[in-house]
């Protein structure tokens, strides 16, 4: 492997936060209380656990990584937990007195865990090969989900419950883990963005419902269709759950290009020689943080990403060009004509006009907002202006910050830009946006 794959792996790991090391640790010791007792008790009815694990390789080795960085693996958790579900395996060879006249899956709770890690190790053998960065987390909370499912509805089979009362149980026990699965994906989540755990369970909970819901319903069909059919049941209802996470795919890819062409936009004016090089893409990171620090949902924080990205295509249109970019030292009326000449390019779009209405607002002090639909005061005067929208105060404040500071790391200049937002939040910036820059940029690294 090339020393850049070793150093991707290396950062993959610098990333991982204590909750994450708890939850790889937890995981990665039940694999091997697994593989142990899978080794000293043998491997129960080989041949199905083997379709079963070519199955999650094979669900591995096609992972996606949704919106918002979110790596799923949709096909290898179907199998995994109807692998975890299963009753029995088929009629085929049942013996006369047989429960529910099938082949009875027999395989314990920790063989289970022990055929979804492998099958997992497997199917990322290619990626590691290929130099792509391990998400680690991403799969020992997949693992994680399986083994407390198999954990909860192995030792049920022991009772002898009628069918009906059976399928509860498995229905419930699914969703109990797609719940659970969330939970601690936000709580991961919350803690590695910052974000406050609400609006990171929301923000789970919007991204991902449908596709738990997708692969909850997969793999109870996987359980149900080879207890009664057997294992030529896994081909046939696999492909419900292929056909969506192919669609989900499509979306991933389509909203990806997306942004890739709007930070491409973006470098125009840096191109042009209108702004700093780095500024448009160090405007948007700082914006985003503050964002999620001040409670912004996932997608406001794609809109207020798009626009921070924007904020200054307006500068195209002007003959001589701000020094060095930085707009925080034009004049007011400077400022609102590039704000406005800006959101009419993204207005082009045709799909984009939220985003130009944060950009035409950007301009705007944070006590005197305009409404650009009347021209008067926002809120129709009346002594009682209202601010721009909460994107709009936050653009306006990190562009400040950057045209001030731009790529320096000098941690004196930066408290002294953050003194003058302070001193200047009586009308201009919002003082809630500027403390939340206060908090992210102290969260930076220290050169």
């Amino acid at each position: 492997m090339s020393s850049e794959s070793h150093a991707r792996g290396r950062n993959a790991w610098q990333n991982v936060d204590a909750g994450q090391l708890l939850l790889i640790g937890t995981a990665g010791l039940f694999v091997v209380v697994a593989i142990a007792q899978v080794a000293a008790a043998g491997l129960r009815q080989p041949n199905v656990a083997i379709i079963f694990g070519v199955l999650i390789a094979l669900g591995e080795l096609f992972r996606m990584v949704m919106p918002g960085n979110r790596e799923v693996a949709p096909i290898a958790t179907a199998g995994a937990l109807g692998y975890a579900l299963l009753v029995g395996v088929g009629p085929e060879n049942a013996p006369p007195d047989a429960r529910l006249g099938v082949v009875a899956a027999d395989h314990s709770a920790l063989q289970v865990v022990a055929v979804t890690a492998v099958g997992m190790l497997v199917g990322s053998l290619p990626h590691i090969a290929v130099g792509r960065s391990a998400r680690p987390e991403a799969m020992a909370r997949r693992l994680f989900t399986v083994t407390a499912v198999a954990l909860c509805f192995r030792p049920v089979l022991t009772l002898d419950l009628p069918w009906e009362l059976l399928l509860a149980v498995m229905s419930l026990v699914v969703v109990a883990s797609s719940c659970a699965d969330m939970l601690i994906a936000a709580v991961i989540r919350a803690e590695t963005v910052h974000a406050r755990f609400g609006i990171a369970l929301r923000d789970e909970v919007e991204a991902k419902l449908a596709l738990c819901a997708a692969t909850s319903a997969t793999a109870l069909l996987i359980a149900v269709a080879t207890t009664a059919m057997g294992e030529a049941a896994l081909l046939i209802f696999t492909v419900p759950i292929l056909v969506t996470q192919f669609a989900f795919r499509r979306y991933a890819g389509t909203r990806a290009t997306y942004l890739q062409t709007v930070r491409a936009l973006s470098r125009v004016t840096e191109v042009g020689g209108y702004v700093e090089t780095g500024h448009s893409r160090r405007v948007s990171q700082l914006a985003v943080a503050m964002g999620r620090e001040l409670g912004m949902i996932e997608e406001e924080l794609l809109e207020l990403e798009y626009a921070a990205l924007m904020h200054d295509i307006g500068q195209l249109s002007l003959g001589d060009p701000i020094p060095g970019g930085a707009t925080v030292l034009a004049s007011p009326a400077e400022q609102r004509r590039i704000a406005e000449l800006g959101a009419e390019v993204i207005k082009q779009t045709g799909v984009l006009d939220r985003v130009a209405h944060i950009v035409q607002l950007s301009s705007h002090p944070y006590r005197t907002g305009l409404d650009p639909a009347n021209g008067d005061q926002a809120g129709g005067g009346e002594g009682r202006p209202i601010p721009p929208p909460l994107a709009g105060r936050i653009i306006k404040v990190a562009n400040a910050y950057d045209d001030l500071v731009g790529d320096s790391s000098d941690r004196d200049r930066g408290a002294a830009v953050l003194e003058r937002l302070r001193l200047d939040s009586a009308a201009e910036y919002d003082p809630t946006v500027v403390e939340a820059l206060s908090r992210v940029v102290d969260r930076l690294p220290r050169q």
